[in-house]
């Protein structure tokens, strides 16, 4: 079975969609770059899924995520679908360390999603700006006191826990 008939079948469950793709990025039977170009022209909530097996493996082995995926993941994080967000979100936040240097576009979006209406949205937004944080770049100087701003807003303490 390959990528297209998993994702069109729908007889299997979306979880176990996932951790099928999670399971080929991680035994390399499928590359990041490959789910990438795939997700690229797919509808959302394939996209979102696709992104959501990147999240997964990346949490248990980030350096599969290539610099094309930190590309591809930055932008997407400006999506329209909530899901397509929060998973971009949590890939960010995977991945964070090992791309530094080339943060700018991610940490730009992640502060826009900070005001989304939706508290996964946010969540996730949380979870990543938490992350690069705790990388303690140049950049720190600069996020902590937006970060504190949004933590005044944030009327919900379970998000300012994933900044702090």
């Amino acid at each position: 079975m390959d990528l297209q008939e998993l994702l069109n079948d729908k007889g299997i469950k979306s979880k176990v969609k996932t951790e099928t793709i999670n399971n080929w990025l991680l035994s390399e039977e499928l590359s990041v770059d490959e789910l990438i170009d795939f997700a690229r022209s797919s509808k959302d909530p394939i996209k979102a899924t696709c992104i959501e097996s990147i999240q997964i493996a990346t949490k248990s082995n980030p350096e599969i995520a290539t610099l094309n995926c930190l590309d591809f993941i930055s932008k997407t994080l400006t999506e329209k679908a909530p899901r397509v967000k929060w998973e971009s979100a949590e890939v960010i936040g995977n991945i964070a360390y090992l791309y530094t240097d080339k943060l700018d576009e991610a940490i730009k979006n992640l502060l826009v999603n900070s005001e989304h209406e939706g508290t996964v949205v946010r969540w996730s937004a949380a979870f990543a700006l938490g992350q690069i944080l705790k990388i303690k770049t140049q950049r720190n100087k600069d996020l902590i006191p937006v970060i504190e701003s949004i933590c005044q807003r944030e009327e919900k303490k379970q998000h300012k826990k994933y900044i702090s």
